[in-house]
């Protein structure tokens, strides 16, 4: 058994959930990790493309390096197992922000304004696919 499927079985055996769960939340984890540093890093960068979009949205050049900043820590908090719900929440209100953004301009509703709704909406699949407490929560079960 390599050091991969070990991590895996003792992840499984630690939080009583399935391998096929476990990699799920992983799974989309990543996808949301990756999209979020492609989001921040390409605002810290600067390229012509994202400082076009972001004045066409009504914000100024200076802009961009504070938000894709604070885009990264929310995205470093939510890849770090331990603070990924607080990194959750703060992502949903980055996202909010995004849609506030896309609806000031008069974007599509479909592809456009609710593109960040479902990106929030997969950061918190993990949340709940990992986290009983959450489920708990919301379904409260007697």
């Amino acid at each position: 058994m390599n050091e991969m499927e070990m991590k895996t079985k003792l992840a499984t055996i630690e939080t009583g959930f399935s391998k096929g769960r476990l990699w799920t939340a992983r799974i989309i984890c990543g996808i949301v990790v990756l999209f979020m540093l492609f989001d921040g890093i390409g605002k810290v960068a600067k390229p012509k493309q994202v400082v076009e979009g972001t004045l066409a949205l009504g914000f100024e050049e200076n802009h961009l390096a504070v938000i894709g900043v604070l885009g990264l820590i929310c995205t470093f908090l939510y890849a770090v197992p331990r603070t990924r719900f607080l990194g959750a929440l703060l992502l949903t209100g980055y996202l909010g922000g995004a849609v506030a953004a896309q609806l000031r301009v008069n974007s599509p509703l479909w592809s456009n304004m609710l593109f960040p709704v479902y990106i929030a909406i997969l950061a918190w699949g993990p949340v709940w696919l990992m986290d009983r407490r959450l489920r708990n929560l919301i379904w409260e079960r007697s």
